[in-house]
């Protein structure tokens, strides 16, 4: 798959709109609107298809940028479910057991997102509720509203840990948490001295 990346790094505006930020988000949409229009115009030979994310949060945000305009035909999908429509998945023998923390955001868009889960990595996959605490901005604005959250994922995923341990023989000493969201990633691995001790 030939692949762009626009140059530099681009915040999608998200965490600027999402404090309140609303005239710099704008100007950030905008100018990465340009941007796009700059790529879509000096690489027209390659007529994009797809905008690939890896971020529910920035999804939701770049569905307001209207990339159907800028790449006709364009779509915005989810770095998983693309690796899924492409074929890439892990392979039976390495094949594990896991438990998958759903983002708030999910990007995870074309179908229930445990079942693009379970075709990426197999079917002992046992989906952990509850918010992480993170929540983009939440843990370093808020973080006494983010710590009690957090207590209240930690309690279920030592439930989610017992019940795993108990459905599979596929599980390791340590067990994974997998994740779709750079964001949650950050929260969940606050969780790791926690709950390795007891």
């Amino acid at each position: 798959v030939q692949t762009v990346l626009p140059p530099g790094y681009l915040c999608c505006g998200y965490p600027q709109r999402g404090s309140g930020q609303f005239d710099k988000a704008e100007k950030i949409i905008t100018d990465n609107r340009v941007l796009f229009h700059r790529v879509a115009n000096t690489l027209n030979y390659l007529d994009i298809k797809t905008v690939v994310v890896s971020c529910g949060t920035c999804y939701d945000q770049l569905q307001g940028y209207e990339f159907d305009k800028i790449f006709p035909g364009c779509r915005i999908v989810d770095i998983h479910e693309y690796l899924l429509e492409k074929g890439v998945t892990l392979p039976a023998a390495q094949q594990g057991a896991y438990l998958y923390h759903d983002p708030c955001h999910t990007p995870l868009k074309q179908q229930d997102p445990m079942k693009t889960v379970k075709s990426l990595v197999g079917s002992q996959v046992i989906k952990s509720e509850r918010c992480c605490g993170e929540s983009g901005t939440l843990g370093v604005t808020r973080p006494d509203i983010s710590t009690q959250v957090r207590f209240r994922k930690e309690e279920q995923l030592r439930r989610d840990e017992a019940e795993l341990r108990a459905r599979s023989d596929k599980v390791g000493q340590d067990i994974k948490i997998l994740t779709s969201c750079p964001s949650c990633l950050q929260g969940l691995t606050r969780f790791g001295q926690d709950l390795q001790s007891g």
